[in-house]
C-alpha cells in the first residue's frame, strides 16, 4: 500500500508517519469501546502468507516484489529512510530481535546464541553472546567493534554523524568487548526497558566508522553485509534493487536464486500485476476486488461472462445484434459488424486480464498500524480540552471501522490504546478515559466551553457602540422626543431619588438653608442631565447592535474559505439562504430589518453553533491524490457526525506530496488523518509522539513528533518511568496509565487498525500479510516443483 506522508522509516525512535494513499486507506475509526479493558484481551489478526514448510518450498527462482520508489538510502537512520529502505536492509542485514507474530521482540538465533541483562546495580549491563558462524559477506566476523561503531555514530554526542534518531544509544556510558570479540558487554549510564531495540539493524562498522562512510557511503550501495541475501545492484533507471544469495550466510540457504524489488506506484499496481512484472504487491481495495472478480470470471463455451465488457448482452439481443450485421440493410450492417468487433476486443483484452488476475491470490490482515483523527491544540477553538473532548465524543468510531474493514471481511474492532495493538503485551482499552460516543454529551462540552447556537449571531459582550463598519446612517438616529421619553423612563432608582429630595426641598422645615437646597437641585440636575446623555448612547449602541442587514453578513459570520477549500455541505443549505431573504422586510438583499429586530441567522448557520459572533468552524485537511479516495471517505463520515453537534468543517484537499510536511508537521490544520505504525517498544518509540511540546531557544515551538501539539507533563513523567524500569510488567502498568492521560487529553483519538491486502502470485509461499511479524526471506519461495521465472521488465 501507497503511504502519503513522511518516510515511515524503521519504526524507531522515528516511528514516522504512514498516510493513506493507495485506495486501502491508510487511514479510518471506531466506536462504543469498552471502558476499562477488564474484559478479555483482544486478540490480533493472524498473518496470511500461504505458510509452507521450506521442503514445499521450489529451489531457485526470483521473485519480483513491488515497492514505491527506489529507496533514497539504504541507511535506515538516516532522515529519509522509508519503508521500502526497511524492507530491503530486513534481507540483507542482522536483525537481532525481530518482531513476531504477536508483536513481541524475540531472539534471533541466526545472530545470537544469548542476550541478557547481567547486572542492574551499580549500572544496567546487557551481554550480548554472538553467533559463533555469524559473518559479513567479507568474511570478517561479526564482533564487538561493529557494536561500538554504531554506538559513536548513534549517540548523538557527534554532530557529524547525520542520524534522524538516537534513542537508547545517548544511554549506553560504554561498550567492552568480553573474552573475545564474540561477546560484547554493554553499560548503560541510567536503565534502558527497550534496550532489545538496539542494534537493529547491525551496521558493519565499515559503513557506521566514519561519518563520511555513514552520511554518504550507504545511500546507494552496501558493499558488506550479513544476511540470507547480499545487494547485487541498485538501478535508478529500471527502478529496481536487486539481492542474490549470500554465499557466505550460514543459516538456513534461501529458496529463492535472487529477490528484486522494483518500483511501482499504486496506482499502476493493477496493470503490474496483470502485466506480469510483479509476483507480490501490497494493493488498494479496489484492486482487491478486481483480483476477487477475477476468480468467479467465467466465458467460452457459450455461456456470457460473468462481468466486464458483453455481460450485459442478453441472447435476445446478441440474435438481434448478429441478424442486423448480416441483414440486407447495408449502412446498418456495417454499423452494427463495427460495434460486435469492438465488443470482441474488448471481451478479448478482459478475458485476459482476468486470466492474468486469476493467478493471484489476495492476502488479508490487519496491519500493524492505526489510523487516527489528530486535533491541532495548538490554537484556535481546538486549544480548548474541551472543544477536543466534544469532537471526540461526537465520533462513532465503530461506523468508521466497520465502512473501513467490514467490506474487506476483516474485524472491525476500533483500537483501544495508542501504545499497541491487539494482542501485545502492551495493550490495554484505555479508551475509557475519554468516554463512549455521545451526542448529548459532546453538546454540554462545548456549551461549557461557551459555543452556544445564537453564539454565531451575537456580538461580543464588550463590543462598544460604533465599533462595527457602517452601512448606512439611515434607521440609526432617533428623534429628540424618542430621546426624551426613552431617558425619562431609563431614571434609576438613584436619580428618582434625587428628583425627589431636589423637589421637597422648600417645603423642608428641618433647617436645611436656602442655599443648600438649591445647590443639592442643581447637583441632582447635573446627575439627571449625565445619565440621560448616557442612556441616550448605551440605546444608540444597543440599536446598532441590533439592526441586522439582510445579505450582508459581517466578518465572522463565515469563515472564509482559503484557495482549494470547500465548505462542508449541510441539510438546507444552498436555496434556503435565498428563501430566508425573501422572507425578510422588503425582500431583496441590503433591506433593513425593522429596529430592534433580532439578527437571524444566515441559513448556513443554523444550527451552527458559535461564540461572539463567530462559528465554529475547523479546518479540515486531506490529501487529493488518486490513492487517497477512502481517506477522503472517511473524511466525509467525520464531517457528518461533527456536523450533527453544530460543528462546521472547511475541507482543504492538498497535494499528497504536501501533505504531510506542509500541513501536518507544520500544524497548518485543525483536523486531519494520518497513521502511525505499531512497536515493540512504546515506552521509547511513544514518547516524542505524545511528549508535551517545549519553547525553543528561538521562540518556537518544538514538537517533537507531537504534530497535534497536545501533552502534559504527567505524560512525560509516566514515559520517563516507563522506559527506565527493567521489570516488564511494571513498565506496562506506567504505559497504561500514560495512554489513559493521552486518552483524556483527547488530542489523538485512534480510528481503526489499518487493513493490510497484498496480491501474491498463487504459486508462492511463506509472503503476503505479515501482520506483527518480519518477513523470513530464506524460507519464501515458489511451490509446484517448477521454478518461476523473472518476471517481464517493462523497461525492455
Amino acid at each position: 500500500m501507497a503511504h502519503v506522508g513522511v518516510p515511515r522509516g524503521t519504526a524507531r525512535k522515528r516511528r514516522s508517519v504512514t498516510l493513506l494513499a493507495a485506495g486501502v486507506l491508510t487511514i479510518p475509526v471506531l466506536a462504543g469501546c469498552s471502558s476499562g479493558g477488564g474484559g478479555p484481551v483482544a486478540v490480533a489478526v493472524p498473518q496470511d502468507i500461504a505458510a509452507t514448510s521450506r521442503d514445499g518450498v521450489t529451489e531457485g527462482s526470483t521473485l519480483t516484489w513491488a515497492i514505491d520508489a527506489v529507496p533514497a538510502t539504504l541507511n535506515t537512520f538516516q532522515a529519509d529512510a522509508d519503508s521500502a529502505t526497511t524492507r530491503i536492509a530486513g534481507a540483507l542485514l542482522p536483525s537481532l530481535f525481530p518482531m513476531d507474530a504477536k508483536g513481541e521482540p524475540r531472539l534471533n538465533p541466526d545472530y545470537l546464541e544469548s542476550a541478557k541483562v547481567i547486572e542492574q546495580e551499580p549500572k544496567q549491563t546487557v551481554l550480548y553472546k554472538l553467533n559463533q558462524q555469524a559473518v559479513w559477506s567479507d568474511g570478517r566476523e561479526i564482533g564487538a567493534p561493529d557494536f561500538v561503531a554504531q554506538w559513536r555514530a548513534l549517540s548523538g554526542k557527534d554532530s557529524a554523524f547525520w542520524t534522524a534518531r538516537n534513542a537508547g544509544y545517548e544511554r549506553i556510558e560504554k561498550i567492552e568487548r568480553g573474552k573475545d570479540d564474540l561477546q560484547v558487554r554493554v553499560t548503560f549510564s541510567k536503565p534502558y526497558a527497550d534496550w532489545r531495540a538496539l542494534f537493529s539493524p547491525l551496521y558493519p562498522k565499515e559503513v557506521t566508522g566514519t561519518p563520511g562512510t555513514f552520511n554518504d557511503g550507504a545511500r546507494a550501495t552496501l558493499k558488506n553485509t550479513a544476511g540470507p541475501f547480499r545487494l547485487r545492484g541498485v538501478s535508478k533507471e529500471k527502478g529496481t534493487v536487486t539481492l542474490d544469495r549470500n554465499p557466505r550466510w550460514w543459516g538456513e540457504e534461501a529458496k529463492l536464486e535472487s529477490l528484486v524489488f522494483r518500483a511501482v506506484k499504486p496506482e499502476d499496481r493493477a496493470e503490474a500485476l496483470t502485466g506480469g512484472t510483479v509476483h507480490v504487491a501490497d494493493i488498494d481495495p479496489a484492486t482487491a476486488n478486481r483480483i476477487a472478480r477475477a476468480a468467479r470470471y467465467r466465458s467460452g463455451n457459450g455461456q456470457p461472462p460473468a462481468h466486464g465488457p458483453g455481460a450485459d448482452i442478453t441472447p435476445a439481443a446478441a440474435l438481434r445484434s448478429w441478424a442486423l450485421a448480416h441483414g440486407s440493410d447495408e449502412e446498418a450492417a456495417e454499423t452494427a459488424q463495427a460495434t460486435r468487433a469492438k465488443t470482441r476486443e474488448a471481451v478479448a483484452a478482459y478475458a485476459a486480464e482476468q486470466k492474468s488476475l486469476k493467478g493471484f491470490a489476495v492476502r488479508k490482515s490487519l496491519e500493524p498500524a492505526y489510523t487516527q483523527l489528530a486535533m491541532n491544540g495548538g490554537s484556535g477553538p481546538l486549544s480548548d480540552d474541551r472543544v477536543r473532548r466534544a469532537i471526540a465524543r461526537a465520533l462513532n468510531r465503530q461506523e468508521l471501522a466497520d465502512a473501513v474493514l467490514k467490506p474487506l471481511g476483516l474485524p472491525a474492532k476500533p483500537p483501544g490504546s495508542h501504545l499497541a495493538l491487539a494482542g501485545q503485551p502492551a495493550y490495554k482499552d484505555g479508551s475509557g478515559a475519554l468516554g463512549e460516543q455521545d451526542t448529548e454529551e459532546a453538546q454540554a462540552l462545548l456549551a461549557d466551553a461557551g459555543w452556544t447556537l445564537d453564539g454565531a449571531v451575537q456580538k461580543p459582550k464588550d463590543t462598544k457602540a460604533g465599533s462595527e463598519a457602517d452601512h448606512s446612517d439611515a434607521g440609526k438616529k432617533k428623534t429628540d422626543a424618542e430621546k426624551k421619553t426613552e431617558a425619562e423612563t431609563k431614571k434609576s432608582d438613584t436619580e428618582k431619588k434625587a428628583d425627589a429630595e431636589g423637589g421637597a426641598g422648600a417645603e423642608k422645615a428641618d433647617g436645611t438653608t436656602e442655599g443648600k437646597q438649591k445647590e443639592q437641585t442643581a447637583k441632582a440636575k447635573e446627575e439627571k442631565a449625565s445619565k440621560e446623555e448616557k442612556a441616550d448612547k448605551d440605546d444608540k449602541a444597543s440599536r446598532e447592535e441590533g439592526l441586522y442587514i439582510v445579505g450582508d453578513e459581517k466578518p465572522g459570520d463565515r469563515l472564509a474559505p482559503r484557495a482549494g477549500d470547500r465548505l462542508a455541505p449541510r441539510a438546507g443549505d444552498g436555496d434556503a439562504r435565498v428563501a430566508a431573504q425573501d422572507k425578510q422586510p422588503g425582500g431583496a438583499a441590503g433591506a433593513y430589518a425593522p429596529a430592534g429586530t433580532a439578527a437571524p441567522a444566515p441559513a448556513s448557520l443554523k444550527g451552527r453553533l458559535g461564540k461572539d459572533g463567530k462559528p465554529l468552524t475547523l479546518r479540515f485537511v486531506l490529501p487529493s491524490g488518486p490513492g487517497s479516495q477512502s481517506l477522503r471517505s472517511v473524511g466525509d463520515k467525520i464531517v457528518e457526525m461533527l456536523d450533527a453537534i453544530g460543528v462546521g468543517t472547511v475541507i482543504t484537499k492538498v497535494a499528497d506530496d504536501s501533505y504531510f510536511k506542509d500541513h501536518v508537521a507544520s500544524g497548518d490544520y485543525d483536523l486531519a488523518l494520518y497513521s502511525w505504525p505499531a512497536t515493540a517498544y512504546p515506552a521509547t518509540d511513544g514518547r516524542p509522539i505524545f511528549a508535551k511540546p517545549e519553547p525553543a531557544t528561538d521562540g518556537s515551538l518544538l514538537v517533537e513528533q507531537n504534530y497535534t501539539r497536545v501533552g502534559s507533563d504527567h505524560i512525560d513523567q509516566l514515559f520517563d518511568r516507563a522506559v527506565s524500569e527493567l521489570d516488564a510488567n511494571a513498565s506496562r502498568d506506567l504505559l497504561k496509565q500514560a495512554d489513559a492521560r493521552i486518552w483524556a487529553a483527547a488530542g489523538s483519538i485512534p480510528l481503526y487498525q489499518r487493513p493490510q491486502l497484498v496480491a501474491v502470485d498463487k504459486k508462492l509461499a511463506n509472503v503476503g500479510a505479515f501482520g506483527f511479524a518480519a518477513p523470513r526471506y530464506e524460507d519464501i519461495g515458489f511451490t509446484g516443483g517448477q521454478a518461476a521465472g523473472p518476471p517481464a521488465d517493462p523497461k525492455k
